[in-house]
């Protein structure tokens, strides 16, 4: 028997990638748009007009493969259980020196709500952009308020991503296994979401 376990396919993988890379393209070509203390950043995409078609393009690449990865995971994310319940209350044991096993599913809640976030935060960055590409066809107070939202939301995102990048590969070793290959070890799964290892193999961990 094999000692490692598929937790996601090679399409899971290729949407997860593009929304990453989406985003980050977001991240860069729009500090500049965001304050002027990052004007240097446009000089990575050659110049400020590059930068704001690269956003635009950027933006509309993400929206749709964010989108779209929320609702192939929407049931995995949207449901919560009282085993999650006890996750929360313990803070998943990130904050105690003891040792703290939880029966957790596919995804843990604090995924969960990454997950739920990136959803939300999609939809409100989108609206918002579309009335920032185009000022002219929406009253001003439109536009400010969006502009508004719109920062307030990017800045968020780089909080709950910089969280995300350390719990899948510091704080949790082995979790970036899955998004890389695919499969994580069986020793992992049982470890970490002991009930999606038996819903998935039919195993006791």
């Amino acid at each position: 028997m094999s000692n490692y376990i598929e937790r996601f396919s090679t399409s899971e993988r290729v949407l997860h990638w593009i929304v990453t890379a989406s985003f980050f393209t977001l991240l860069l070509s729009g500090l500049g748009l965001y304050s002027r203390l990052f004007n240097g950043y446009f000089n990575l995409f050659g110049g400020g007009q590059n930068a704001i078609l690269v956003h635009k393009i950027g933006g509309v690449i993400f929206f749709c493969s964010s989108i779209y990865m929320y609702l192939n995971h929407k049931k995995d994310v949207s449901t919560f259980d009282q085993d999650d319940k006890a996750w929360v209350e313990k803070r998943g044991g990130y904050l105690s020196r003891d040792a703290a096993h939880f029966n957790i599913g596919k995804y843990n809640p604090g995924q969960k709500l990454f997950a739920l976030y990136v959803a939300a935060a999609t939809a409100v960055l989108g609206v918002t952009g579309v009335f920032i590409w185009a000022p002219t066809l929406f009253p001003r107070w439109i536009v400010q308020i969006s502009l508004l939202t719109h920062g307030l939301m990017f800045v968020g995102s780089i909080m709950f991503v910089i969280v995300h990048v350390y719990l899948a590969t510091i704080g949790n070793p082995g979790t970036i296994d899955a998004m890389l290959y695919g499969d994580v070890k069986r020793g992992w799964a049982k470890k970490h979401h002991p009930k999606w290892y038996k819903e998935t193999t039919g195993e006791n961990p």
